[in-house]
Formats: structure tokens, C-alpha cells, sequence
């Protein structure tokens, strides 16, 4: 763990907590062992704990889920990225809709924010690994530079499959790696709907959904702000996952 994130344990457990000698501390490493233990000493500079009990980590998804997001201006955002961190992302792709209210530039600095609000959520929430925020890309980009097993574009327009629907003819399997795929406020732009097409759109651009895995789903009929589609696409998908391998 870096020097910094190790101060700020310090500081937070000693000095924000104010915890004492004596009292439980639950610890979790990077190999998702988590610890039981007892704080018998804090020092000026670190704290010493005795080990109770230690069993592997049971927080964490047993395949790779990745959230592809259009940012938003708003402390939405912020939401967005806490909310998938708890919900195990792997991983979140910061990308440049036509709809986008931020520049690339704009979303460029925030990256650093973003992942510290993610190592944050993680230790609130006992995950061992942090998940990463990375650079803008856009949605041709990522699809193309990425090995993925399946990827859902949740895209009310013109989408009338469920998650479930997608469950029952082809489930995510253990290990797989699974991309979701969400836009702006404003939904996607004509431009890319007509790359969701299948068969392509006369003179439009090149459709993406012919790529295996690819598929557009409903989160139904109800009209959902960005990050609530968010919150409940992951959600629903992590649900369906866990009732097709049980």
C-alpha cells in the first residue's frame, strides 16, 4: 500500500475514530484475507494489532464487471462512482458521449477524484482490491482495445431485451469479463444509436452490436436519471448472476 493511503489509515483510525488499546479492528490485505483483530498499542506513527482470527475475503464478484459511463456535471457522479465500487466493479470507463456535458479536458482532472472516492468506498465497504478509475476514452475505442465476453448498452429507445431475457439465453459465466455500457442525461445521440444498429443504418457509421457479446437492454418502462440506471443495471445484473449459479 502506498505511503500516503497508509498515513491516512493512521490518521483515520487514531485520530478520527479515536480508537484505543483494546478495542476490534477488522483489517482485509491485498491478497482478500480478512483479519479479525485487537489494537494493543498506537504509537506516534503506527498502530499495532493482534491477530484474532483471519478467513478469506467473501467481498468480491467472481467474474470482471466493468461500468463504460458517460460522466455527469453533477455530484451525480460522484454517486455514479461510490455506488458501483460497493456494487464491485473491476473497473470504470469515463467515456466521451456526443451528449456529454464535460469536456475531455474536464474529465481528465477529475480522474484523480474519482479514485480516491473509490479507495474510499472500498475500505467502507471491505473490499480488498480497489477498483480503477480509468483515462476518457470513447465507446469505439474501449470496444475495440478490450478483450471483452459480453457487453450490455442499456439503451431505452430502441432496446426490448431484459437483463433477464439475456440471463436466460446466455448467463455470465465465472471469470468472464462483462462491460455495461451507459450514457449521459440526454441519452445517446442519433450517431450512436445508429452504431447500436443491427443491420446498419443506410450511411451511417459501422455497427458495433454485430461484435460478439454485444447486446441493448431495458431497464424498463420507466424513465431513470443516469445514475439511477446505473445503480440498478449493476444491481440487477449482480442479482441474476447469483440466481443463475447457485
Amino acid at each position: 500500500m502506498p505511503r500516503r493511503q497508509n498515513e491516512e489509515n493512521y490518521f483515520h483510525i487514531a485520530r478520527s475514530l479515536r480508537s484505543k488499546p483494546g478495542e476490534k479492528l477488522l483489517l482485509i490485505d491485498e491478497n482478500q484475507v480478512q483479519y479479525e483483530t485487537t489494537i494493543k498499542e498506537i504509537t506516534k506513527d503506527e498502530i499495532r494489532t493482534q491477530i484474532d482470527k483471519s478467513y478469506p475475503s467473501k467481498r468480491f464478484l467472481d467474474f470482471e464487471l466493468y461500468l463504460a459511463q458517460s460522466p455527469l456535471r453533477s455530484d451525480g457522479q460522484n454517486f455514479i462512482i461510490e455506488k458501483a465500487t460497493e456494487l464491485g466493479v473491476s473497473g470504470i470507463y469515463p467515456i466521451k458521449t456526443d451528449f456529454c456535458t464535460l469536456s475531455k479536458s474536464v474529465i481528465d482532472k477529475k480522474i484523480a477524484k474519482w479514485q480516491k472516492i473509490m479507495y474510499e468506498s472500498s475500505k467502507q465497504c471491505e473490499r480488498a482490491i480497489v477498483p480503477e478509475c480509468f483515462e476518457c476514452t470513447t465507446i469505439e475505442t474501449l470496444i475495440k482495445s478490450q478483450n471483452i465476453d459480453k457487453i450490455y448498452v442499456f439503451c431505452e429507445r430502441i432496446a426490448t431485451k431484459t437483463i433477464r431475457d439475456s440471463f436466460n439465453e446466455n448467463p455470465i459465466k465465472k471469470g468472464e469479463k462483462v462491460l455495461v455500457i451507459i450514457g449521459p442525461e440526454g441519452g445517446f445521440s442519433q450517431r450512436e444509436f445508429q452504431q447500436f444498429a443491427c443491420p446498419p443504418l443506410e450511411g451511417g457509421p459501422k455497427s458495433l452490436i454485430s461484435r460478439r457479446g454485444f447486446e441493448m437492454l431495458t431497464l424498463g418502462d420507466m424513465i431513470l436519471r443516469a445514475e439511477t440506471a446505473v445503480t440498478v443495471a449493476l444491481g440487477n445484473i449482480i442479482y441474476e448472476y447469483s440466481n443463475f449459479n447457485k
